[in-house]
């Protein structure tokens, strides 16, 4: 067990006074926790920009598709950039329909199978992207406190170790000691409040543009649909 010196009564109490006459372990519990909590403001700020780009992006898109456009030439223009949300399950769907028909699809429920399952495959890659990290922030927001706490056990069973040693119970004496371990949870809850916060906040977010694409898929596939059922016909 490290050693811990007492400070002198009336000694005044910084926070960083508190962390320089913390032990070894309990430093390391309150800079790995702080380090966390400026990765998830990081990842809070990275998310919360990248949803709103996903929404701008998403209402961008559906202006253009039903705006008349043809489904060809919307395919053209999109095919040939970097596309996100809406706009990838629209590529992938169209590109799964063309490679099928460019070698004649002879089964219109295997088409239309395919072309479900591609758009499936695109939303799911989708999905994977807007919710990573996402995790980290539920992991922090329950391991943090607890973390914390650890560390304030330690700096107390420190602390009780040194009063013994100094055979003094005078508040004075002890208060330095006893707010060092404090210091270990409440930067734990530092950490964990926000990252609770925004988690809920980004999992809800991120659900309602799932929804969103979702619903886009479903639509589209009806629209993909009524076109195979029209060419078929054609055929017969």
């Amino acid at each position: 067990m490290e050693n811990l010196t007492l400070a002198e009564p009336g000694a005044a109490i910084s926070v960083w006074a508190l962390f320089l006459q913390a032990g070894w372990v309990v430093k390391a519990v309150m800079v790995g926790l702080l380090g966390a909590s400026i990765w998830t403001w990081a990842i809070i700020v990275d998310k919360l920009i990248a949803y709103s780009r996903m929404r701008m992006a998403l209402n961008r898109f559906e202006q253009v598709f039903w705006s008349g456009q043809s489904l060809e030439e919307l395919y053209r223009n999109l095919s040939e950039r970097k596309t996100t949300g809406m706009g990838s399950i629209f590529v992938a769907a169209m590109r799964e329909w063309k490679k099928s028909f460019e070698k004649g699809a002879k089964s219109p429920l295997a088409l239309q199978t395919r072309i479900d399952k591609a758009m499936d495959l695109a939303l799911t890659r989708e999905m994977e992207r807007l919710e990573g990290r996402l995790g980290f922030l539920a992991t922090v927001g329950s391991a943090a406190p607890f973390i914390g706490l650890f560390g304030t056990v330690v700096g107390i069973m420190t602390s009780f170790q040194a009063i013994a040693g100094s055979k003094s119970t005078n508040l004075a004496v002890v208060a330095p000691g006893i707010a060092e371990a404090l210091l270990a949870t409440a930067i734990g809850l530092l950490a964990a409040i926000p990252a609770v916060v925004a988690y809920n906040k980004l999992s809800s977010d991120a659900g309602k543009i799932a929804l969103r694409m979702e619903g886009f898929a479903d639509e589209f596939s009806a629209i993909l649909s009524r076109q195979i059922d029209e060419k078929v016909g054609q055929k017969a």
